[in-house]
């Protein structure tokens, strides 16, 4: 069976070497000393790699079975869920008002990050949770935030969000699902949707669905779409459950892994429901939880690859296969380790050097939402909304490609399912489509986040680079060559494809969103280039100050050179990709492929 041992001691690395966030001005912080998050960070790995890791290849393999109308989830997850909602687990990061711990959103993303790599099915049921929360949290009246957040913050309810139909996916403008509205104020919900991560099971007393839907007479297409409160259970006035409301699961989906989580097909059938927001605004109160469910996703991406890299490690280190080619380095054995083969360290150095860096991307964009939403800094929520489809679609991506990568180390027994990688690449690629596919994670970056406020946040994100490579350079020549001038080329390069897609885009789109993949990924790149140059500036700091673990810091500095000499360099691929534009894309004609 596979093993997990949480990364406390490079999340508080990034948490205070790199990110410093006890010196951060964003309400809240000053209480984020060392020994404080050290603290969480070791109880939350307890938690996780005790309880809810072993739980991972049992909800694989059993699954969740529908019986008559019930969901049952996979043998020990209820037990585990109970031991999360009482420490507290599910409302880290929310308000003291409704039950919550009031920590930073920085602190919930490091937790949940320890949480999806143990067991991601079974974390989604929490996962999605704190996301119907956090949409009633901001957009919902004071009676809906008293009745269904405190419930909800404790998990003693859980939550989903309803999007897709059968007919429909992305274009949310085709939706049939229809509201009418009710003397009492509520509306009758009527219409079937599919893909409910979480959407009926056995672990909470309620459910509260969070369900697009149209008004009838309202506008055609996507404005005309509004967002609804509908509980499994309806909600008496003094809290407790009254009838089943018209909400039940039709089937749960076979899906290719997260077997632990119940995703179902859900029917509505004259189920009521209350206004969530203003009418036909539902768009803008669902993506208070996609932009949230985002960062989450991206995050998976990263958990799934640290975790299979962990495993992947051990095999090698472990696994006697062949002679190193400059001679026998464990002569008293009758084979070497796989880990002294260049191609077997290739391959883990890339899974170590993206992993490290996703880490402190994904960190880094936490405390963003942290400044928004503390500190109202718009600024700051200007460029983690630019920087949120490259966090979602870049990472899990590049995240599926290293849990493969470390299936890979384990040869023939990565593909057979007793040693467990198959389950964390089959994970890892839901992470690429919910949420919104990857694909269209780059049309949004391209087609509408570059020319969001004419174009303030990305200009603001080419200016950060190149001020923090200007104050950065010139102190150290070794330095400034592994670190600093592959960053510049680097963000040369971003820069050189938006310049692109201005003088193309215009007269063509095609030009434009042919590439959009490509700067996606090229701006995950430089992202990456830019955290890994300030962990090694970080490293060299803490080594100058006399820092007792030299080995870590070291290592820190040699894997962000890797990563710099043979993983940014992928942004020159990506360029010369998009500057030969749409034609050689749009070549065909549908009936030649």
């Amino acid at each position: 069976m596979p093993s997990y041992t949480p990364p406390t001691k490079d999340m508080q690395f990034v948490l205070h070497d790199v990110l410093k966030v006890n010196e951060a001005k964003i309400p809240g912080y000053e209480d984020l000393e060392p020994d404080f998050t050290s603290a969480i960070l070791e109880e939350a790995g307890k938690l996780t790699a005790e309880v809810v890791a072993p739980l991972n290849m049992v909800g694989d393999k059993e699954g969740c079975r529908l019986e008559n109308g019930v969901v049952y989830t996979p043998k020990g997850f209820k037990e585990a869920f109970d031991q999360v909602r009482e420490g507290g687990w599910t409302g880290l990061d929310m308000p003291e008002q409704y039950g919550g711990q009031g920590m930073p959103y920085v602190m919930g993303t490091a937790v949940g990050e320890y949480f999806s790599s143990a067991n991601q099915a079974f974390t989604m049921y929490q996962g999605l949770t704190h996301g119907a929360a956090s949409a009633i949290l901001a957009h919902g009246t004071d009676q809906q935030k008293d009745t269904y957040l405190p419930k909800m913050v404790s998990c003693e309810w859980t939550g989903t969000m309803n999007l897709t139909e059968p007919h429909c996916g992305t274009d949310l403008g085709l939706m049939r699902t229809k509201a009418v509205p009710q003397a009492d104020g509520s509306y009758k919900i009527t219409g079937q949707k599919i893909f409910i991560s979480s959407g009926e099971h056995d672990m909470a007393d309620n459910i509260i669905h969070l369900v697009l839907a149209k008004i009838e007479g309202g506008p055609e297409g996507i404005k005309g779409v509004s967002l609804f409160i509908v509980p499994k259970f309806a909600v008496n006035e003094d809290g407790s459950l009254g009838e089943r409301n018209g909400a039940t699961v039709g089937s749960i989906e076979e899906k290719m892994g997260i077997h632990g989580n119940s995703t179902c097909v859900m029917n509505y059938d004259d189920a009521t429901g209350y206004l969530l927001g203003e009418e036909h605004k539902g768009m803008r109160a669902m993506f208070t939880m996609m932009n949230e469910a985002r960062l989450g996703v991206g995050m998976q991406g990263l958990a799934q690859a640290e975790v299979a890299y962990q495993n992947a490690l051990e095999y090698a280190k472990d696994r006697l296969q062949g002679r190193a080619v400059t001679g026998a380095e464990a002569p008293d054995k009758p084979a070497d380790p796989l880990i002294v083969h260049p191609d077997i360290r290739r391959s883990l150095m890339d899974q170590k050097s993206f992993a490290e860096g996703a880490r402190a991307f994904i960190l880094w964009g936490a405390t963003m939402i942290d400044a928004a939403h503390r500190s109202e800094d718009k600024d700051a929520d200007g460029l983690v909304s630019l920087l949120t489809p490259v966090i979602k679609g870049f990472l899990t991506d590049v995240g599926y490609d290293m849990t493969v990568k470390a299936q890979q180390v384990y040869g023939g027994h990565g593909y057979v399912e007793e040693w467990g990688m198959s389950q964390f690449t089959r994970d890892a690629r839901i992470a690429m489509i919910y949420e919104g596919a990857n694909g269209v994670q780059a049309l949004d970056l391209v087609g509408r986040k570059l020319a969001q406020d004419g174009g303030k946040h990305v200009m603001a994100f080419f200016d950060l680079v190149k001020s923090f490579i200007k104050d950065n350079s010139g102190k150290d020549a070794e330095f400034d060559k592994a670190f600093m001038e592959p960053l510049k080329a680097a963000s040369k390069d971003l820069q050189a494809a938006g310049m692109f897609f201005m003088q193309n885009g215009m007269k063509n789109p095609n030009h434009a969103l042919a590439g959009s993949n490509d700067f996606m990924h090229m701006f995950g790149h430089v992202c990456l280039g830019l955290m890994w140059a300030k962990m090694g500036i970080a490293a060299k700091e803490a080594l100058a100050n006399g820092a007792s673990d030299v080995a870590f810091y070291e290592t820190k500095l040699n894997t962000g050179r890797y990563y710099m000499a043979r993983q940014l360099p992928a942004t020159a691929l990506h360029l010369t990709r998009i500057q030969s534009g749409a034609d050689t894309v749009m070549a065909l004609d549908a009936a030649n492929f």
